[in-house]
């Protein structure tokens, strides 16, 4: 199945009085690169992030936000110094000793302190296991959505393939009557021009135009063409390189039979060969 390169998912949560969000979206590039934001309480699992996308993922630009929002509830734990606390009351009574005018300091004053009150560090590790989940599952979604869209870009490259084909059946049946003109047109010259010329000498020209002109190979190599992509496009992994490729052979055949025309009927069958091949590059371009 092949999967295409542009896609959004969105999952969220909670967790512990947290809440998680995560936005992934991805758009065409030519190999896999992924941009991680993450809120500064869970830095640690950028790595982790990361890997996880790339085991999963060949190739687009990766767009991962995570948002996170912590309630009251979650909010670090207020804690005293007791040593710290009994240190400066001791010398707050040391100083009312020394002079009759000092006064004691109140309860905010003595929480104002540097090193008083310090804050609990607290246990992220739930927080992160969950978001680490949430993330696998958004990446579910995005793979989701990147495989719908590509079965719609695989039903659009078949349909350009049988078009191909017919095109290329087209100008295998012109060929005989192609030849049979090219013949018919020398001799009118030859007569206009009134010149004579031996049988044997009018073969000879006409074998060499007929090679010019020949366009059997670039047909026998479209159908192979055809045949190959329809072939990749039955693989279960990121084939959008191959089907790169494929393009530009199709394109280069096709060029080669519009320089060999020797007729408008084949001018329009390579003509709109062209118009088939670019609407096939211009999905192929969005293929992983």
């Amino acid at each position: 199945m092949i999967r295409s390169m542009t896609a959004f998912a969105r999952v969220d949560g909670e967790v512990e009085g947290a809440e998680l969000a995560w936005e992934l979206r991805s758009v065409n590039h030519r190999y896999l690169e992924c941009f991680v934001r993450l809120p500064e309480e869970l830095r640690a699992l950028e790595p982790k992030v990361r890997e996880r996308a790339s085991a999963r993922l060949g190739r687009g630009k990766l767009e991962c936000v995570l948002r996170l929002r912590l309630s009251s509830q979650a909010a670090a734990a207020l804690a005293l110094d007791d040593e710290r606390l009994h240190a400066l009351l001791e010398a707050c009574r040391e100083v009312e000793i020394r002079s009759v005018e000092a006064s004691s300091p109140g309860v905010m004053d003595l929480l104002r302190w540097p090193g008083v009150v310090k804050e609990a560090e607290p246990d992220r590790k739930p927080v992160q296991e969950k978001a680490l989940l949430f993330f696998e599952e958004a990446l579910d979604q995005l793979i989701a959505t990147r495989e719908r869209e590509g079965e719609q870009i695989r039903q659009l490259l078949l349909t350009r393939l049988d078009g191909i084909d017919e095109q290329v059946r087209k100008a295998r049946q012109r060929l005989p009557e192609v030849r049979d003109r090219l013949r018919e047109k020398l001799l009118a010259r030859l007569e206009e021009l009134q010149v004579r010329v031996d049988n044997d000498r009018i073969e000879q020209e006409l074998v060499m135009l007929a090679q010019k002109m020949d366009v059997d190979e670039e047909l026998d190599r479209l159908e192979g063409h055809v045949a190959e992509t329809r072939r990749v496009l039955e693989r279960d992994e990121p084939v959008g390189r191959r089907l790169d490729f494929l393009m530009q052979e199709f394109n280069r055949e096709a060029n080669t039979l519009g320089s060999k025309s020797a007729d408008s009927d084949t001018t329009a069958v390579a003509v709109e060969l062209k118009v088939l091949i670019e609407q096939m590059r211009e999905q192929v371009q969005n293929v992983e």
